[in-house]
């Protein structure tokens, strides 16, 4: 079988490109050589975090894999087979474990068993969507295509210590995905405030989530569930310290839009929740279906659907357009239009291959 070859400098050049191309490289069973891999970061090639995803990813298809090194700017990727069942996979740093529920996640969907995974890392970090957004936004939203995928905390782990712990729990699809058309976001229907603190003073997480309620209120004026986690001091199961939380909005279209913010040191709680509530209200009011988060997470389950899926984003981003790059290197027998300009609100239309082992 051919080797396919990616530049991993193409978009944005980050490690996106790296995951995206060995999830649907393990799925399809397809091999893949990636070079220049993150060539446009500070520090480029494989991080920790990284190597995670390709070693998940090659113990799911018994892979052989060549350059998987802290630093490795190229790496070659031949799955063999998809397995299922029961793994542990550890990140080793506060690496993102929700870029990994990302990578590994379509390769599980076509297993031939139900498969649970135990990852530890990061479950709130910068710069990537909490595990927090990925049980209630994502999951949510991917049921639309018939994925069913179940995310739960066994502990939270934050910058920079990490030692997060999630359980993925993943049910086989037995057909093609269903292609999914949504353009518009609908009415709301509830709006969640979650709002935690792990080895900090109650009055954090609080004054988070008072800040997301008022700015929910006055410019939406919409009234939100609020829920506060915190723990006594001593009796904290979770590693810390940290902050963080998610704002979400359900509409009667059967879509969950969300916003998110994470706490940093000399941060004020209050900019904390005023951050998510900012981002999911500018993501609302372009009345689009779903958020900036959703829009690329979306790609590959578009491409791999049967028949031809429209959905509505909140902004055209590069991650998204990096996506579908990936994608087309894979299925070019999918066709794909976007209509809308970068950083703004758009539409993407996408017949899928239909892809069923």
């Amino acid at each position: 079988m051919s080797i396919l070859s990616i530049d991993g400098s193409i978009g944005e050049g980050g490690g996106q490109i790296l995951r995206y191309s060995l999830a649907i490289s393990a799925l399809l069973l397809k091999p893949v050589e990636i070079y220049n891999i993150r060539a446009k970061r500070k520090n480029p090639g494989l991080r920790p975090q990284h190597l995670t995803a390709v070693k998940a990813i090659a113990e799911l298809t018994k892979a052989e894999v060549e350059g998987d090194f802290v630093g490795s700017t190229r790496l070659l990727f031949k799955p063999s087979r998809r397995l299922c069942g029961d793994f542990y996979f550890d990140i080793g740093t506060a690496g993102s474990i929700s870029l990994v529920v990302q990578a590994i996640l379509p390769v599980l969907l076509f297993s031939e068993c139900a498969s649970k995974i135990t990852i530890k890392g990061g479950t709130n970090v910068p710069l990537s969507p909490p595990v927090d957004y990925m049980i209630h936004v994502f999951s949510y939203n991917v049921k639309h295509f018939g994925v069913n995928v179940d995310l739960e905390f066994r502990r939270r782990g934050h910058y920079p210590r990490g030692g997060g712990l999630v359980e993925l729990r993943v049910k086989p699809v037995n057909e093609p995905l269903k292609p999914v058309e949504i353009i518009s976001r609908g009415k709301p229907v509830e709006v969640h405030i979650i709002s935690h603190c792990v080895k900090l003073p109650h009055h954090v997480a609080k004054r988070q989530a008072d800040s997301a309620l008022n700015v929910i209120r006055k410019i939406l004026k919409l009234d939100p569930v609020v829920d506060i986690e915190t723990y006594p001091p001593g009796r904290d199961p979770h590693l810390g310290p940290g902050s963080g939380i998610l704002v979400y909005i359900e509409t009667d279209n059967n879509v969950r839009l969300g916003g998110d913010s994470v706490g940093e040191k000399g941060k004020p709680a209050e900019k904390v929740g005023e951050e998510a509530a900012l981002m999911l209200i500018e993501d609302y009011e372009t009345g689009m279906a779903f958020d900036r988060h959703m829009g690329d997470m979306l790609i590959p389950y578009m491409f791999l659907a049967k028949g031809s899926s429209r959905v509505g984003v909140a902004k055209i981003t590069t991650h998204l357009l990096t996506a579908i790059e990936i994608a087309k290197i894979f299925m070019p027998n999918a066709s794909v239009e976007v209509h809308g300009e970068l950083n703004k609100p758009g539409i993407v239309s996408i017949k899928g291959v239909g892809f069923y082992p």
